[in-house]
């Protein structure tokens, strides 16, 4: 029976132990890096949340952070620049989760007049997406 105690005492404190560490929130930044005055709407989409809109002047930066869920963590977006928002680009800007939960990740897409760049910061950002023209309403 002590043996059972003794088994149950360290797995609390292992447990116990394994929250005490300080676990950095993932996350996801997009740079309105668009020559002129272009602005970048945004608009993302999470397993769990609808981000909102949000509109930005270029040179501005849009980020949002979270933990991974052990469901899967998916986060989608749709940007959209131009003139009326004509182009566009839909995309999975972030997958993590379930079996292997991340912390401290981060994604930046940076948002170019040739499309849309990805980096995790430790490298050179790569083109990842191509703006797609919509046809206007008539």
């Amino acid at each position: 029976m002590n043996n059972l105690y003794s088994s149950l005492f360290l797995i609390a404190l292992c447990l116990g132990l394994s929250n005490a560490v300080v676990k950095m929130k993932n996350s996801v930044h997009f740079i309105n890096s668009l020559a002129g005055n272009n602005v970048l709407k945004i608009h993302c989409l999470s397993d769990e949340d609808d981000l909102g809109y949000h509109l930005l002047k270029s040179g501005e930066v849009y980020d949002f952070s979270f933990y991974d869920s052990i469901f899967g963590t998916r986060i989608n977006c749709d940007l959209a620049q131009g003139i009326e928002f004509r182009f566009h680009a839909k995309f999975m800007a972030y997958k993590g989760g379930g079996l292997i939960l991340h912390y401290g990740k981060k994604n930046f897409w940076f948002c170019r007049d040739d499309g849309i760049y990805f980096t995790h910061g430790k490298d050179d950002p790569k083109l990842e997406y191509k703006w797609v023209p919509t046809m206007p309403l008539t």
